[in-house]
Protein backbone atom coordinates (compact mmCIF):
# COMPACT_ATOMS: atom_id res chain seq x y z
CA UNK A 1 0.00 0.00 0.00
CA UNK A 2 1.09 3.76 -0.78
CA UNK A 3 0.96 4.76 2.80
CA UNK A 4 2.61 1.67 4.63
CA UNK A 5 6.13 2.45 6.11
CA UNK A 6 8.89 1.67 4.37
CA UNK A 7 10.70 1.02 7.70
CA UNK A 8 9.38 0.01 10.82
CA UNK A 9 11.03 -1.02 13.76
CA UNK A 10 9.14 -2.74 17.05
CA UNK A 11 10.71 -2.74 20.93
CA UNK A 12 13.86 -2.61 19.93
CA UNK A 13 15.98 -3.18 22.72
CA UNK A 14 19.95 -3.75 23.26
CA UNK A 15 22.21 -4.49 26.17
CA UNK A 16 26.31 -3.75 26.52
CA UNK A 17 27.90 -5.13 28.86
CA UNK A 18 25.02 -5.44 31.62
CA UNK A 19 24.29 -1.58 30.81
CA UNK A 20 20.75 -1.10 28.85
CA UNK A 21 21.45 1.06 26.22
CA UNK A 22 18.09 0.75 24.17
CA UNK A 23 14.85 -0.28 25.60
CA UNK A 24 11.91 -1.18 23.48
CA UNK A 25 11.87 1.80 20.93
CA UNK A 26 9.43 1.70 18.48
CA UNK A 27 9.03 4.45 15.04
CA UNK A 28 8.13 3.85 11.11
CA UNK A 29 9.67 5.69 8.61
CA UNK A 30 8.02 6.26 4.92
CA UNK A 31 9.63 6.77 1.57
CA UNK A 32 10.79 10.06 0.64
CA UNK A 33 10.20 10.71 4.71
CA UNK A 34 13.17 12.98 6.71
CA UNK A 35 13.15 11.99 9.95
CA UNK A 36 15.81 13.82 12.45
CA UNK A 37 16.84 11.14 14.92
CA UNK A 38 18.51 13.43 17.99
CA UNK A 39 19.23 12.68 21.66
CA UNK A 40 22.21 12.90 24.28
CA UNK A 41 25.84 11.21 23.37
CA UNK A 42 24.84 7.60 24.67
CA UNK A 43 21.30 8.03 24.01
CA UNK A 44 21.49 4.66 21.90
CA UNK A 45 21.02 6.43 18.64
CA UNK A 46 24.45 4.82 17.28
CA UNK A 47 23.15 1.42 18.56
CA UNK A 48 20.02 1.35 17.09
CA UNK A 49 21.38 2.40 13.50
CA UNK A 50 23.97 -0.56 14.10
CA UNK A 51 20.97 -2.64 15.08
CA UNK A 52 18.85 -1.68 11.47
CA UNK A 53 22.61 -1.66 9.23
CA UNK A 54 23.72 -5.53 10.76
CA UNK A 55 26.73 -4.48 12.37
CA UNK A 56 29.14 -6.97 14.12
CA UNK A 57 29.74 -5.68 17.20
CA UNK A 58 25.65 -6.35 17.53
CA UNK A 59 25.91 -9.67 16.76
CA UNK A 60 29.03 -10.05 19.02
CA UNK A 61 27.43 -9.12 21.65
CA UNK A 62 24.39 -11.00 21.80
CA UNK A 63 22.37 -9.34 19.08
CA UNK A 64 18.86 -7.51 20.34
CA UNK A 65 15.43 -7.61 20.95
CA UNK A 66 12.29 -6.57 18.67
CA UNK A 67 11.91 -6.61 14.85
CA UNK A 68 12.80 -4.97 12.16
CA UNK A 69 10.12 -4.51 9.32
CA UNK A 70 11.22 -3.53 5.58
CA UNK A 71 8.12 -2.85 3.58
CA UNK A 72 5.82 -5.28 5.66
CA UNK A 73 8.52 -7.82 5.32
CA UNK A 74 10.65 -9.03 8.76
CA UNK A 75 14.36 -8.87 8.38
CA UNK A 76 17.40 -9.42 10.60
CA UNK A 77 20.62 -8.41 8.98
CA UNK A 78 23.92 -10.31 9.75
CA UNK A 79 25.81 -8.11 7.83
CA UNK A 80 25.95 -4.72 6.41
CA UNK A 81 26.22 -6.32 3.15
CA UNK A 82 22.47 -7.99 3.22
CA UNK A 83 21.57 -4.43 4.59
CA UNK A 84 23.24 -2.32 1.65
CA UNK A 85 21.19 -5.55 -0.75
CA UNK A 86 18.19 -4.39 0.72
CA UNK A 87 18.21 -1.27 -0.40
CA UNK A 88 19.48 0.75 3.27
CA UNK A 89 22.77 2.80 3.05
CA UNK A 90 24.77 4.32 6.02
CA UNK A 91 27.13 7.25 6.56
CA UNK A 92 29.33 6.30 9.71
CA UNK A 93 30.70 9.16 12.42
CA UNK A 94 34.26 7.94 11.45
CA UNK A 95 35.13 7.66 7.80
CA UNK A 96 35.49 4.19 6.27
CA UNK A 97 37.13 5.26 2.06
CA UNK A 98 40.21 3.61 0.90
CA UNK A 99 42.61 7.02 0.97
CA UNK A 100 45.08 5.59 -1.64
CA UNK A 101 41.82 5.46 -4.06
CA UNK A 102 40.55 7.90 -6.35
CA UNK A 103 36.65 9.36 -5.43
CA UNK A 104 35.13 7.38 -7.98
CA UNK A 105 36.89 4.27 -6.73
CA UNK A 106 35.85 4.66 -3.41
CA UNK A 107 31.88 5.36 -5.06
CA UNK A 108 32.10 2.02 -6.94
CA UNK A 109 33.91 0.16 -4.97
CA UNK A 110 32.69 -3.51 -5.15
CA UNK A 111 30.79 -2.62 -8.12
CA UNK A 112 33.22 -1.99 -10.46
CA UNK A 113 31.96 -1.99 -14.34
CA UNK A 114 34.49 -4.55 -15.93
CA UNK A 115 35.59 -4.92 -19.56
CA UNK A 116 35.84 -8.25 -20.56
CA UNK A 117 39.02 -9.41 -23.05
CA UNK A 118 40.32 -13.19 -24.60
CA UNK A 119 42.42 -13.83 -21.19
CA UNK A 120 39.35 -14.00 -19.06
CA UNK A 121 38.73 -16.85 -20.71
CA UNK A 122 41.69 -18.72 -19.60
CA UNK A 123 42.62 -17.35 -16.51
CA UNK A 124 39.47 -16.40 -14.80
CA UNK A 125 37.83 -12.34 -14.12
CA UNK A 126 40.92 -11.31 -12.24
CA UNK A 127 41.64 -10.35 -15.35
CA UNK A 128 38.95 -8.11 -16.67
CA UNK A 129 39.72 -4.36 -17.14
CA UNK A 130 37.73 -2.07 -15.24
CA UNK A 131 35.61 0.52 -17.72
CA UNK A 132 36.85 3.70 -15.63
CA UNK A 133 35.40 6.13 -17.82
CA UNK A 134 31.99 4.76 -16.94
CA UNK A 135 33.15 4.70 -13.62
CA UNK A 136 34.36 8.09 -13.88
CA UNK A 137 31.05 9.08 -15.76
CA UNK A 138 28.72 7.41 -12.99
CA UNK A 139 30.42 8.99 -9.76
CA UNK A 140 30.47 12.72 -11.49
CA UNK A 141 26.81 12.46 -11.69
CA UNK A 142 26.55 11.01 -8.11
CA UNK A 143 28.26 13.16 -6.58
CA UNK A 144 26.72 16.55 -8.44
CA UNK A 145 23.39 14.84 -7.06
CA UNK A 146 24.75 16.45 -3.47
CA UNK A 147 25.48 20.02 -4.73
CA UNK A 148 29.31 19.59 -4.60
CA UNK A 149 31.92 20.15 -7.32
CA UNK A 150 34.92 17.50 -6.17
CA UNK A 151 36.44 15.75 -9.31
CA UNK A 152 35.88 11.84 -9.56
CA UNK A 153 39.85 11.35 -9.54
CA UNK A 154 40.86 13.07 -6.60
CA UNK A 155 42.75 10.63 -4.82
CA UNK A 156 40.80 10.61 -1.28
CA UNK A 157 44.40 11.20 1.35
CA UNK A 158 44.60 14.46 -0.27
CA UNK A 159 41.01 15.61 0.42
CA UNK A 160 39.98 17.99 2.48
CA UNK A 161 37.52 16.80 5.29
CA UNK A 162 34.59 18.19 3.70
CA UNK A 163 35.41 16.34 0.44
CA UNK A 164 35.40 13.16 2.44
CA UNK A 165 32.04 13.54 3.95
CA UNK A 166 30.50 14.09 0.46
CA UNK A 167 32.21 11.47 -1.03
CA UNK A 168 30.95 8.83 1.51
CA UNK A 169 27.50 10.00 1.09
CA UNK A 170 28.02 9.89 -2.70
CA UNK A 171 29.23 6.40 -2.17
CA UNK A 172 26.20 5.28 -0.79
CA UNK A 173 23.49 7.17 -3.08
CA UNK A 174 25.07 6.03 -6.00
CA UNK A 175 22.99 2.25 -5.74
CA UNK A 176 20.48 1.43 -7.66
CA UNK A 177 18.36 0.26 -5.42
CA UNK A 178 18.95 2.44 -2.50
CA UNK A 179 15.41 3.33 -0.12
CA UNK A 180 16.73 4.53 3.25
CA UNK A 181 19.60 6.34 3.90
CA UNK A 182 21.29 6.61 7.70
CA UNK A 183 23.18 9.79 8.43
CA UNK A 184 25.10 9.59 11.69
CA UNK A 185 26.80 13.12 12.41
CA UNK A 186 27.15 14.02 8.53
CA UNK A 187 27.72 17.80 9.28
CA UNK A 188 29.94 17.31 12.01
CA UNK A 189 33.12 18.14 9.71
CA UNK A 190 31.28 20.31 7.47
CA UNK A 191 31.44 24.32 7.97
CA UNK A 192 27.66 25.75 8.12
CA UNK A 193 28.03 26.92 4.11
CA UNK A 194 28.76 23.25 3.60
CA UNK A 195 25.99 21.78 5.57
CA UNK A 196 23.62 23.48 3.77
CA UNK A 197 24.68 22.73 0.51
CA UNK A 198 24.42 18.88 2.11
CA UNK A 199 21.11 19.71 3.66
CA UNK A 200 19.66 20.99 0.32
CA UNK A 201 21.18 17.98 -1.43
CA UNK A 202 19.52 15.45 1.20
CA UNK A 203 16.10 17.50 0.30
CA UNK A 204 15.97 16.77 -3.61
CA UNK A 205 16.99 12.87 -2.43
CA UNK A 206 13.62 12.72 -0.35
CA UNK A 207 11.88 14.61 -3.75
CA UNK A 208 13.21 11.50 -5.46
CA UNK A 209 11.53 8.63 -2.41
CA UNK A 210 14.69 7.75 -0.56
CA UNK A 211 13.62 7.79 3.01
CA UNK A 212 16.20 9.48 5.43
CA UNK A 213 17.30 9.35 9.26
CA UNK A 214 19.17 12.27 10.03
CA UNK A 215 21.32 12.02 13.06
CA UNK A 216 22.68 15.25 14.02
CA UNK A 217 23.48 17.42 17.52
CA UNK A 218 23.02 20.54 14.89
CA UNK A 219 19.67 21.15 15.96
CA UNK A 220 19.28 23.65 14.11
CA UNK A 221 19.76 21.67 11.22
CA UNK A 222 17.56 19.00 12.20
CA UNK A 223 14.40 21.75 12.48
CA UNK A 224 15.48 22.69 9.22
CA UNK A 225 15.80 19.47 7.43
CA UNK A 226 13.20 17.19 9.18
CA UNK A 227 9.55 16.15 9.03
CA UNK A 228 9.64 14.16 11.90
CA UNK A 229 11.49 14.41 15.20
CA UNK A 230 12.46 11.51 17.18
CA UNK A 231 13.93 12.16 20.49
CA UNK A 232 15.83 9.16 22.62
CA UNK A 233 17.19 9.27 26.18
CA UNK A 234 18.72 6.62 28.12
CA UNK A 235 17.65 4.25 25.69
CA UNK A 236 13.63 5.35 25.28
CA UNK A 237 11.86 7.42 22.40
CA UNK A 238 10.68 10.30 24.27
CA UNK A 239 9.50 12.40 21.51
CA UNK A 240 7.97 11.02 17.83
CA UNK A 241 6.58 14.70 16.71
CA UNK A 242 6.23 16.25 13.50
CA UNK A 243 8.21 18.89 13.07
CA UNK A 244 5.49 21.89 13.31
CA UNK A 245 6.37 25.28 15.33
CA UNK A 246 9.39 22.88 17.09
CA UNK A 247 12.04 25.02 18.31
CA UNK A 248 15.99 24.09 19.13
CA UNK A 249 14.87 25.11 22.95
CA UNK A 250 12.16 22.31 22.94
CA UNK A 251 14.69 19.85 21.21
CA UNK A 252 17.11 21.00 23.99
CA UNK A 253 14.67 20.25 26.86
CA UNK A 254 13.55 16.69 25.70
CA UNK A 255 17.06 15.51 24.87
CA UNK A 256 18.40 16.40 28.41
CA UNK A 257 15.26 16.86 30.22
CA UNK A 258 15.88 19.93 31.58
CA UNK A 259 16.44 23.76 30.54
CA UNK A 260 20.22 24.11 29.09
CA UNK A 261 21.59 27.09 28.68
CA UNK A 262 24.15 27.37 25.98
CA UNK A 263 25.01 31.08 25.97
CA UNK A 264 28.83 31.86 27.22
CA UNK A 265 28.93 34.96 29.49
CA UNK A 266 32.68 35.87 28.51
CA UNK A 267 34.70 37.72 31.06
CA UNK A 268 37.92 39.78 30.37
CA UNK A 269 41.07 38.04 31.37
CA UNK A 270 44.32 39.46 32.20
CA UNK A 271 46.70 38.80 29.31
CA UNK A 272 50.35 38.73 30.84
CA UNK A 273 53.12 38.29 27.97
CA UNK A 274 53.15 36.21 25.22
CA UNK A 275 52.98 32.45 25.31
CA UNK A 276 53.16 30.98 22.07
CA UNK A 277 54.23 32.54 18.64
CA UNK A 278 54.65 31.26 15.02
CA UNK A 279 56.94 32.01 12.11
CA UNK A 280 56.13 31.50 9.03
CA UNK A 281 54.58 27.95 9.64
CA UNK A 282 54.01 25.73 7.03
CA UNK A 283 52.59 22.19 7.37
CA UNK A 284 52.18 19.05 4.84
CA UNK A 285 49.01 17.77 5.95
CA UNK A 286 46.71 16.39 3.19
CA UNK A 287 43.60 18.10 2.75
CA UNK A 288 44.63 20.96 5.42
CA UNK A 289 47.76 22.63 4.05
CA UNK A 290 49.18 25.64 5.55
CA UNK A 291 51.46 27.82 3.53
CA UNK A 292 52.71 30.39 5.50
CA UNK A 293 51.24 31.34 8.87
CA UNK A 294 52.65 33.51 11.45
CA UNK A 295 50.68 34.38 14.88
CA UNK A 296 51.14 34.81 19.02
CA UNK A 297 48.68 34.22 21.72
CA UNK A 298 49.08 35.87 24.63
CA UNK A 299 49.77 33.84 28.04
CA UNK A 300 45.96 33.58 29.40
CA UNK A 301 44.74 34.07 26.11
CA UNK A 302 41.87 31.96 24.70
CA UNK A 303 42.95 32.06 20.89
CA UNK A 304 40.43 30.76 18.12
CA UNK A 305 41.54 29.44 14.65
CA UNK A 306 38.67 29.26 12.17
CA UNK A 307 37.52 29.05 8.52
CA UNK A 308 36.24 26.98 5.75
CA UNK A 309 37.08 23.34 5.26
CA UNK A 310 40.35 22.70 3.31
CA UNK A 311 41.90 25.66 4.09
CA UNK A 312 44.07 24.52 6.57
CA UNK A 313 43.25 25.15 10.00
CA UNK A 314 43.54 22.15 11.14
CA UNK A 315 47.05 21.69 10.02
CA UNK A 316 48.37 23.87 12.46
CA UNK A 317 48.12 22.56 15.44
CA UNK A 318 48.86 18.97 13.39
CA UNK A 319 52.21 20.46 12.15
CA UNK A 320 52.82 22.67 15.56
CA UNK A 321 52.11 19.37 17.34
CA UNK A 322 54.36 16.99 15.33
CA UNK A 323 51.76 15.08 13.23
CA UNK A 324 52.84 16.23 9.58
CA UNK A 325 56.13 17.07 8.29
CA UNK A 326 56.16 20.84 9.41
CA UNK A 327 58.97 24.10 8.96
CA UNK A 328 59.52 27.85 10.28
CA UNK A 329 59.60 28.70 13.79
CA UNK A 330 57.19 28.18 16.54
CA UNK A 331 58.17 29.24 20.26
CA UNK A 332 56.65 28.55 23.76
CA UNK A 333 57.16 30.96 26.24
CA UNK A 334 60.05 32.44 23.99
CA UNK A 335 62.01 29.36 23.41
CA UNK A 336 62.28 27.63 19.93
CA UNK A 337 61.00 24.52 20.01
CA UNK A 338 62.13 22.47 16.69
CA UNK A 339 59.40 20.84 14.40
CA UNK A 340 58.80 17.03 14.08
CA UNK A 341 59.23 15.99 17.52
CA UNK A 342 55.82 15.84 19.89
CA UNK A 343 57.46 14.91 22.67
CA UNK A 344 59.24 18.77 22.96
CA UNK A 345 56.07 20.28 22.83
CA UNK A 346 54.93 18.61 25.60
CA UNK A 347 57.97 19.18 27.55
CA UNK A 348 57.55 22.61 26.74
CA UNK A 349 54.20 22.14 28.94
CA UNK A 350 51.84 22.21 25.37
CA UNK A 351 49.24 19.37 24.92
CA UNK A 352 46.93 18.49 22.15
CA UNK A 353 43.60 17.34 21.93
CA UNK A 354 43.36 15.99 18.12
CA UNK A 355 40.15 16.24 16.16
CA UNK A 356 40.64 12.43 15.19
CA UNK A 357 39.91 10.96 18.35
CA UNK A 358 39.98 7.56 17.28
CA UNK A 359 43.34 7.72 15.51
CA UNK A 360 45.20 9.75 17.39
CA UNK A 361 43.47 10.84 20.33
CA UNK A 362 42.83 7.03 21.80
CA UNK A 363 43.86 3.58 22.58
CA UNK A 364 40.27 1.99 21.67
CA UNK A 365 41.42 -1.10 23.67
CA UNK A 366 42.65 0.03 26.58
CA UNK A 367 40.94 1.01 29.69
CA UNK A 368 39.16 4.37 30.71
CA UNK A 369 41.90 5.22 33.29
CA UNK A 370 44.60 3.41 30.93
CA UNK A 371 44.19 6.44 28.37
CA UNK A 372 43.41 9.30 30.99
CA UNK A 373 46.45 8.37 32.43
CA UNK A 374 48.61 7.50 29.66
CA UNK A 375 50.02 10.63 28.81
CA UNK A 376 50.34 11.81 32.43
CA UNK A 377 52.58 8.86 32.57
CA UNK A 378 54.64 8.87 29.83
CA UNK A 379 55.58 12.58 29.84
CA UNK A 380 55.79 13.47 33.44
CA UNK A 381 56.36 9.75 35.05
CA UNK A 382 53.16 10.35 37.16
CA UNK A 383 50.83 7.61 38.59
CA UNK A 384 53.49 5.25 38.99
CA UNK A 385 55.20 3.50 42.25
CA UNK A 386 58.87 2.81 42.17
CA UNK A 387 60.21 -0.25 43.82
CA UNK A 388 63.96 -1.35 45.59
CA UNK A 389 65.05 2.12 45.59
CA UNK A 390 64.16 3.17 42.08
CA UNK A 391 65.32 0.58 40.36
CA UNK A 392 61.77 -0.27 38.09
CA UNK A 393 58.71 1.00 38.35
CA UNK A 394 54.96 0.37 37.90
CA UNK A 395 51.74 1.63 37.67
CA UNK A 396 49.51 3.04 40.25
CA UNK A 397 46.48 1.68 39.68
CA UNK A 398 44.71 2.98 42.63
CA UNK A 399 46.05 6.68 41.98
CA UNK A 400 45.13 5.96 38.21
CA UNK A 401 41.06 4.62 39.05
CA UNK A 402 40.83 8.17 41.15
CA UNK A 403 42.00 10.46 38.49
CA UNK A 404 39.39 8.39 36.05
CA UNK A 405 36.74 8.71 38.07
CA UNK A 406 37.52 12.38 38.62
CA UNK A 407 37.46 13.37 35.47
CA UNK A 408 34.15 10.66 34.51
CA UNK A 409 32.53 13.15 36.93
CA UNK A 410 33.78 16.34 35.72
CA UNK A 411 32.91 15.76 32.33
CA UNK A 412 29.74 13.25 33.53
CA UNK A 413 30.90 10.63 30.86
CA UNK A 414 28.60 7.98 30.25
CA UNK A 415 30.26 4.63 30.91
CA UNK A 416 30.02 1.37 33.31
CA UNK A 417 33.31 2.71 35.39
CA UNK A 418 36.84 3.32 34.67
CA UNK A 419 37.68 -0.33 33.66
CA UNK A 420 35.63 0.50 30.78
CA UNK A 421 37.13 -0.01 27.34
CA UNK A 422 37.40 3.56 25.09
CA UNK A 423 36.05 1.71 22.26
CA UNK A 424 33.07 0.82 23.98
CA UNK A 425 31.98 4.39 24.53
CA UNK A 426 29.87 6.57 22.12
CA UNK A 427 31.78 9.13 20.27
CA UNK A 428 30.84 12.16 22.62
CA UNK A 429 32.07 10.61 25.53
CA UNK A 430 35.26 9.39 23.26
CA UNK A 431 36.09 13.45 22.92
CA UNK A 432 35.95 13.66 26.68
CA UNK A 433 38.57 11.38 27.42
CA UNK A 434 40.21 12.91 24.58
CA UNK A 435 39.53 15.72 26.41
CA UNK A 436 40.56 14.49 30.25
CA UNK A 437 43.94 13.11 29.25
CA UNK A 438 44.90 16.50 27.98
CA UNK A 439 44.21 17.63 30.91
CA UNK A 440 45.73 15.39 33.32
CA UNK A 441 49.02 16.74 32.26
CA UNK A 442 48.22 20.52 33.56
CA UNK A 443 49.79 21.60 31.02
CA UNK A 444 50.17 25.79 30.41
CA UNK A 445 49.17 25.72 26.75
CA UNK A 446 46.41 23.36 25.52
CA UNK A 447 45.53 23.33 21.77
CA UNK A 448 41.80 21.82 20.92
CA UNK A 449 41.02 20.65 18.03
CA UNK A 450 37.86 20.71 16.83
CA UNK A 451 35.80 19.90 20.88
CA UNK A 452 32.72 19.61 20.06
CA UNK A 453 32.43 17.70 17.27
CA UNK A 454 29.72 15.29 17.41
CA UNK A 455 29.12 16.17 20.61
CA UNK A 456 25.30 16.84 21.92
CA UNK A 457 24.06 20.78 23.55
CA UNK A 458 24.07 19.29 26.96
CA UNK A 459 27.82 17.97 26.26
CA UNK A 460 29.07 20.98 25.06
CA UNK A 461 28.11 23.29 27.61
CA UNK A 462 30.09 20.84 30.03
CA UNK A 463 33.65 20.52 27.55
CA UNK A 464 33.28 24.36 27.23
CA UNK A 465 32.28 25.47 30.69
CA UNK A 466 35.57 23.43 31.17
CA UNK A 467 37.55 24.76 29.00
CA UNK A 468 36.68 27.65 30.13
CA UNK A 469 37.18 26.79 33.82
CA UNK A 470 41.09 25.71 33.18
CA UNK A 471 41.56 28.79 31.56
CA UNK A 472 40.27 31.12 34.16
CA UNK A 473 40.96 29.49 37.63
CA UNK A 474 44.63 27.43 36.65
CA UNK A 475 45.96 30.12 34.10
CA UNK A 476 45.92 28.09 30.97
CA UNK A 477 46.23 29.26 27.84
CA UNK A 478 43.49 27.60 24.85
CA UNK A 479 43.95 27.26 21.07
CA UNK A 480 40.62 26.41 20.11
CA UNK A 481 40.38 25.43 15.99
CA UNK A 482 37.33 24.99 15.23
CA UNK A 483 34.52 24.79 12.60
CA UNK A 484 31.89 26.29 14.62
CA UNK A 485 32.24 30.08 14.25
CA UNK A 486 29.65 31.09 16.52
CA UNK A 487 31.22 28.48 19.25
CA UNK A 488 34.58 30.74 18.36
CA UNK A 489 32.65 33.74 18.96
CA UNK A 490 31.62 32.90 22.45
CA UNK A 491 34.67 31.59 23.75
CA UNK A 492 37.59 33.46 22.64
CA UNK A 493 39.71 36.79 23.23
CA UNK A 494 40.47 37.12 18.91
CA UNK A 495 39.94 34.54 16.32
CA UNK A 496 42.20 34.41 13.35
CA UNK A 497 40.49 32.93 9.85
CA UNK A 498 42.67 30.64 7.62
CA UNK A 499 42.04 31.00 3.90
CA UNK A 500 44.29 29.06 1.39
CA UNK A 501 46.64 28.20 4.16
CA UNK A 502 47.11 31.25 4.92
CA UNK A 503 46.28 34.06 7.81
CA UNK A 504 43.18 36.07 6.10
CA UNK A 505 42.75 37.96 9.20
CA UNK A 506 42.58 38.45 13.20
CA UNK A 507 39.24 39.33 14.57
CA UNK A 508 37.53 40.32 18.05
CA UNK A 509 34.89 38.35 18.67
CA UNK A 510 32.11 40.82 18.90
CA UNK A 511 33.08 41.66 15.22
CA UNK A 512 30.31 41.83 12.36
CA UNK A 513 29.66 38.19 11.56
CA UNK A 514 29.68 39.74 7.76
CA UNK A 515 33.26 40.21 8.71
CA UNK A 516 33.82 36.80 9.37
CA UNK A 517 32.57 35.87 6.02
CA UNK A 518 34.33 37.99 3.98
CA UNK A 519 37.63 36.80 5.24
CA UNK A 520 36.50 32.78 4.69
CA UNK A 521 35.33 34.06 1.24
CA UNK A 522 39.24 35.04 0.77
CA UNK A 523 37.82 38.70 0.42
Amino acid sequence: MANDPLLKLENISKDFYGTTVLSNVNFSLKSGEIVGLVGENGAGKTTLMHILFGMSDIADTGGYGGRIYINNQPVSFKSPFEALDAGIGMVHQEFSLIPGFTASENIMLNREPVRYNPAVELFGERLATLKRDEMREHSSKTIAKLGVNISADTVVSEMPVAHKQFTEIAREISRDQVKLLVLDEPTAVLTESEADILLAGLKRLAGEGIAVIFISHRLHEVTEIADRVIVLRDGSIIQDVENKNITVTDITTWMVGRNVDVSRHQKKRRLNGEAFRAEHLWVDMPGETVRDVTFSVMRGEIFGIGGLAGQGKLGIPNGINGLFAAGGKVYIDNQEIDLGNPRLVLDAGAAFVSEDRRGVGLLLDESLEWNIAFAAIQVKKQYLKSYLGGLFQLRDEKAMRALAEEYIQKLEIKCTGAKQLAKELSGGNQQKICLSKAFALNPKLLFVSEPTRGIDVGAKKIVLDILTHYNRDQGTTIVIISSELEELRSMCDRIAIVDEGRIAGILMPDAPVTEFGLLMSGV
